[in-house]
């Protein structure tokens, strides 16, 4: 197996004076309430263990105060943790010296804030060269280097505007292509999309995946929003007052939720958008060629899609397939539609 880009081990955040020693109160079981009551300190995250895989997507899903924000400052120190550790590419982030951490934040990884945080008074193309002109590249390079990215995000012919002349669907864009100008392995988000409207909020989503395909960026993506996550993630963390809850994929958090908190998030889930055809699919697949009235799917096919393949093509069956074009198991239409639904009705349709 490989080696994670980012490994968070046993990290502790408490806000105030005393959070070191506070640490132990917490470890001996004070609650976050406790804390707060009986010591005026604020708990921002207690025992988090999460390993973020090289060349994807770990979304940390979360609401209000559940501490995502905070954990994500701390895998660039912009937050100084309590205890505990943050290894990069094996690099402890929070023992490196101030410029060895200057060097990490310039070449190894971005960030792309909620609010855009774009300078107003520079221009599209200046906002984007700014981490170029950070790194110490010329003015040549910063700007083919800022042009390459603003062509990339779909911002081609507005690269002389202002910020303040942009909607905030396009603002977004030129934080990302600002994030991406670097080449930093690593690519910070946090609520990046949460202040776009709905729409536009989707349309953003689909540029970040790919891109995604084909940059393969180490990505850790915050979000309040569980089908942002769903969508997104190919890891996901949910927090809950600064704990994991529970982390895993997204088909693994919608058919095995670890309690009632994250069952509440997944009720009203569409599992047809996360479901894959091999979780349901019946093995092993017949012998001999596949029946006339069966489609091919491929492995990691979701429902909705075989469902909508076999509805187009009339066909009653589908046989799933493996990278190598082999057949591995059979689907059928009404099996199709009992992974798609809750389980409540999945019960009623078997």
């Amino acid at each position: 197996m490989a080696e994670p880009a980012i490994k968070v081990r046993n990290l502790y955040k408490i806000f105030g004076r005393r959070d070191r020693e506070m640490v132990e109160k917490v470890k001996e079981g004070v609650s976050k309430s406790e804390l707060l009551a009986d010591h005026s300190h604020v708990l921002g995250l207690r025992d988090i263990n999460i390993d973020m895989p090289e060349a994807s997507i770990q979304v940390v899903m979360g609401l209000s105060g559940s501490g995502k924000s905070t954990l994500i400052r701390h895998l660039n120190r912009l937050i100084e943790p309590s205890a505990g550790e943050v290894i990069v590419h094996g690099e402890d982030v929070l023992q490196m010296s101030e410029k060895a951490l200057r060097e990490f934040r310039r070449h190894k990884i971005s960030m792309v804030f909620q609010r855009f945080a774009l300078l107003p008074h520079k221009t599209v193309i200046d906002n984007v060269a700014y981490g170029l002109h950070v790194m110490g590249k010329s003015k040549a390079e910063q700007k083919t280097g800022a042009m390459r990215w603003i062509e990339r995000v779909g911002l081609a012919g507005y690269e002389d505007n202002y910020p303040a002349q942009l909607s905030g669907g396009m603002q977004q864009r030129v934080g990302l292509a600002r994030a991406l100008a670097t080449d930093a392995d690593i690519l910070l988000m946090d609520e990046a999309f949460s202040a776009l409207d709905p729409l536009i909020r989707t349309d953003m989503q689909s540029v970040l995946l790919d891109l995604q395909k084909e940059l393969a960026k180490t990505i850790v993506f915050i979000t309040h929003d569980l089908d942002e996550a769903l969508r997104l993630g190919d890891k996901i963390a949910i927090l809950r007052d600064g704990e994991i809850v529970q982390q895993g994929t997204a088909q693994e958090i919608v058919l095995d939720p670890a309690d009632e908190y994250i069952s509440s998030f997944v009720r009203e889930v569409n599992r047809g958008r996360v479901i894959q055809a091999e979780t349901i699919m019946d093995t092993p697949p017949p012998p001999g060629p596949p029946a006339e009235n069966s489609i091919r799917v491929e492995k990691g096919t979701v429902l909705e899609e075989v469902a909508r393949r076999m509805t187009e093509q009339d066909r009653d069956q589908a046989h799933v397939v493996n990278g190598s074009g082999e057949p591995i198991g059979t689907l059928t239409m009404r099996s199709v539609m009992a992974g798609m639904a809750t389980p409540v009705l999945k019960d009623a349709i078997e």
